[in-house]
């Protein structure tokens, strides 16, 4: 004779259907959720960046003037970039600001960040003290320079040396300013790194009797090695769209010799109203940008393979 299946086991089986229904479209919720909640920042990103990026695209296709119809002469102002003797000069500065800059500023925020890597009296003093200039803003560090260095007024200004006068000063006055400016924020970019290698590795090296040099050179530094990288990420950036400390500090002067490639894009926009040439060089400056930034990321991962 043929059992009969009892009610009891009809409603078990129909609840084992429903939780694997259940857990079937669970995923597809959650995909749902993640994407309401990603939903503002998307939104955020897409009329912030998206947009005005895919403007000043089609702004670098066109001629366009500050007032008037703009009209497309594709390629044109990308073919005379080369043409500005102004903005080739700008590079080359730009370049040479960087390279000094990023070399100076990561050789002395590395020596902040292992004067004060270690707890011991009054150390926190002089991690706030280092840090502090952090906190000022780039314009207002321009204009505190600025009226410090000034011949007429400021407690600088009666040494008989011309600060800005010269562009060799300039340079080396610009480059004062930014040190001491960020060399607190990127000694706590390392500071961060030195704290998280571990004690027993350090521990482990003096057991061994390694000297201090060779455990800075074959423990700290490889195991610093990420935070170093980011570092020089956000230096190398910040050098080269250098603008505040430029356009407030020194004004390009003397005689256009501290003109950075940002300036030159500020000059043509709103001086000459040349926004299409403008955003020719926007769009160029931000392709250079993602190709160092893509090429730092790599040789990044490829040291951590």
């Amino acid at each position: 004779m043929t059992r009969l299946a009892s009610p009891r086991a009809g409603r078990d089986l129909d609840e084992v259907a429903a939780r694997a229904a259940h857990a079937r479209g669970r995923p597809r919720s959650r995909k749902y959720i993640g994407l309401l909640y990603a939903a503002p920042t998307a939104l955020i990103v897409g009329v912030l960046f998206l947009a005005p990026l895919a403007l000043v695209v089609w702004m670098s296709l066109n001629k366009w003037p500050l007032l008037g119809q703009a009209r497309f002469n594709a390629p044109d102002n990308y073919t005379k970039i080369s043409d500005d003797p102004l903005f080739v000069d700008s590079v080359w500065f730009t370049l040479k600001y960087t390279v000094i800059i990023t070399v100076l500023l990561s050789a002395v925020a590395l020596g902040l960040a292992l004067l004060v890597q270690n707890r011991r009296p009054g150390v926190a003093f002089f991690r706030t003290a280092f840090f502090l200039p952090g906190a000022v803003g780039f314009a207002a560090a321009s204009l505190l320079f600025y009226g410090m260095l000034n011949p007429d007024f400021g407690p600088l200004g009666f040494m008989d040396v011309k600060w800005i006068g010269t562009p060799n000063m300039a340079l080396f006055s610009t480059i004062a300013l930014v040190l001491w400016r960020f060399a607190g924020f990127n000694m706590l970019i390392l500071l961060t790194g030195l704290q998280a290698i571990p004690v027993q590795v350090y521990e482990a090296a003096r057991t061994d009797g390694a000297t201090r040099w060779q455990t800075f050179t074959k423990i700290t530094l490889p195991l610093l090695r990420p935070t170093i990288a980011l570092m020089l990420i956000l230096s190398i950036t910040g050098s080269l769209l250098a603008f505040d400390q430029f356009f407030i500090f020194t004004n390009g002067g003397p005689d256009n010799s501290t003109v950075s490639m940002v300036m030159v894009i500020y000059r043509n926009a709103f001086f000459r109203f040349d926004l299409g040439g403008a955003a020719a060089l926007s769009v160029v400056l931000l392709a250079a940008l993602v190709a160092l930034n893509a090429l730092q990321l790599r040789v990044l991962r490829g040291g951590d393979k």
